[in-house]
């Protein structure tokens, strides 16, 4: 390899790993928690408030990364230990007076700091920001009515799996869909519409009584996944579909937080090749993967003019870092038994 080369080599190994996790920023932060605490002294109450905030804020962390049946296994935590997992936090509408204090935090956490605390506690959780997916409301069937206006309700703005709902205009085209059957050719038009690589159809049943919830999610080459919850009834059903949406919404972020849960005693490494068409291409992926928590590591093996070969460290599975990284705008291919990385178009 000619020297200038084993330079440039270096230069961008050191550049590489000073990349920051920009892309799990907002993921780890926590908004729009209200304190308000009293103390003998302002600086009293002041700090009181702060940390009475971040235990509330760390579980609202927690059960956005960890699944649902996890919940109850959530770390307790002393005020130093959950101090150490953030690294800082903003202040907003605060009001102090002698021995009160008022506001609303957002509390930054270490996304370092939290994956250690929930590695020692063996606890599986998903490190991946989920790109927005379309939903398909069913009840039994498509259609547009009561259960699909109780998925559009403000309250899931933030959930943990961003989505849109279909518009009544999508009914005819989706008019045959079979819940139980359904496959990606079936919704890939309608997906191609709202630019989406991932559909959840859901379903409102209600039968012998009950309701149920059923979730299918489909996505473009993958195998169907599905998932049941049954909801109480309160009163008819319409008045329970508020209820049904929102116990909907949690078995779909169930359904991905399952499929994108780490489980970091599973390691691996892979060699992949990456075309350099320009040093802009190059830094964008370079930005990518330090932002996906699944690559431990990056090591650049060999380059040339327009060719890298990096060797990835990874936690999970394989399909967890393919995942990730297409999250992150990056696709990982194999031909052959040979891996490409390369930036999507």
């Amino acid at each position: 390899m000619p020297p200038r080369f084993r330079l440039l080599l270096a230069f961008l190994a050191v550049l590489i790993a000073a990349v920051p996790a920009a892309a799990q920023e907002s993921l780890y932060t926590v908004a729009g928690i209200h304190v308000d605490a009293s103390g003998a002294s302002s600086t009293e109450a002041y700090n009181a408030a702060i940390a009475q905030g971040r235990g509330r804020a760390f579980q609202i962390l927690y059960r956005r990364l960890v699944r649902q049946a996890d919940w109850a296994r959530q770390p307790v935590l002393d005020a130093g230990q959950l101090l150490r997992l953030t690294r800082g936090n903003n202040i907003a509408n605060e009001r102090r007076s002698t021995t009160r204090y008022t506001a609303d935090v957002t509390y930054l956490f270490n996304p370092d700091a939290v994956a250690r605390a929930l590695r020692a506690a063996q606890i599986a959780f998903s490190q991946v920001t989920v790109k927005r997916i379309l939903v398909i409301p069913m009840s039994p069937n498509v259609s547009h009515g009561p259960w699909s206006q109780a998925l559009l309700s403000p309250a899931f703005r933030d959930s943990t799996v961003p989505f849109t709902v279909t518009a009544p205009e999508d009914d005819a085209a989706l008019a045959a869909l079979k819940f139980d059957a359904a496959a990606w050719a079936d919704v890939s038009a309608v997906a191609v519409k709202y630019h989406v690589a991932e559909v959840g159809l859901v379903q409102a049943v209600y039968a012998n009584g009950r309701m149920t919830v059923n979730i299918r999610r489909l996505g473009a080459g993958e195998t169907p996944a599905a998932a049941s919850v049954d909801v109480p009834m309160v009163q008819t059903v319409g008045t329970t579909y508020p209820a049904a949406a929102q116990a909907a919404v949690h078995a779909i972020e169930d359904l991905w937080k399952t499929r994108n849960a780490l489980d970091f005693s599973q390691r691996g490494r892979l060699t992949a090749d990456v075309r350099i068409l320009s040093l802009q291409q190059w830094g964008d992926i370079q930005i990518a993967l330090g932002g996906v928590g699944n690559v431990t590591g990056t090591t650049v093996m060999a380059m040339d003019i327009n060719f890298a070969r990096v060797q990835l460290a990874y936690v999970g599975g394989i399909d967890q870092l393919r995942e990730a990284l297409g999250a992150a705008g990056l696709s990982l291919t194999n031909r052959g038994g040979q891996w490409s990385l390369a930036k999507t178009p």
